[in-house]
């Protein structure tokens, strides 16, 4: 038997972060795809951009990557992975991540997902954080302050790498996020 409780509010309506989604969607896209979303990223994204070392991903007992987290790699990929994005899924003249999906994940779909309204500072797209103000600008963020700032306009990378003891609420953060509007701010006024 399975227990369902009533929704707190309408569907569309409010955005609520959760990492199990996240791990759903993984085992989603690994049933789909047929192999392990380690093994599918290796072949759609990490060889294609020119990786120069492998991934390390956490998996369960049964070899199920933990997908709402824990995947590490060496800074210069991680450089690698925002410049592509950076470029709207391009790398070295190819097409890595289709653009127009790229485009959609990182822009506002729905009025509760836009930055500001989903979080007090950020929006989300898919699997993205959006960020505040007047052109597409995203990050990737990991669960112990790791990150990536994207600035497509631009072509601006930040990669901020850390191990923080907690997962959220660090006073770090907002200083991250002010290196990141300085950064910018600085480029844009060249």
């Amino acid at each position: 038997k399975i227990r369902t409780s009533a929704r707190m509010f309408p569907q569309r309506s409010r955005f609520h972060y959760a990492g199990a989604e996240t791990e759903v969607l993984g085992l989603v896209v690994s049933a789909a795809v047929g192999v392990p979303l380690s093994r599918y990223l290796e072949t759609r994204i990490w060889q294609p951009m020119g990786a120069e070392a492998d991934a390390t991903w956490t998996t369960d007992s049964r070899g199920q990557e933990t997908a709402y987290c824990c995947l590490g790699a060496v800074l210069r990929d991680w450089a690698r992975l925002g410049l592509m994005l950076a470029h709207d899924g391009a790398w070295n003249g190819r097409q890595v991540v289709p653009r127009q999906w790229l485009l959609d994940a990182t822009t506002v779909a729905a009025p509760y997902l836009a930055p500001g309204v989903a979080t007090r500072g950020s929006g989300y797209g898919y699997q993205v954080w959006l960020l505040s103000g007047p052109r597409r600008q995203f990050s990737l963020l990991g669960v112990h302050g790791q990150a990536i700032f994207v600035d497509p306009a631009m072509q601006l990378v930040l990669v901020h790498t850390a191990v923080r003891t907690k997962p959220s609420g660090d006073p770090a953060t907002a200083e991250l996020y002010a290196l990141w509007r300085a950064l910018v701010a600085r480029v844009v006024a060249q």
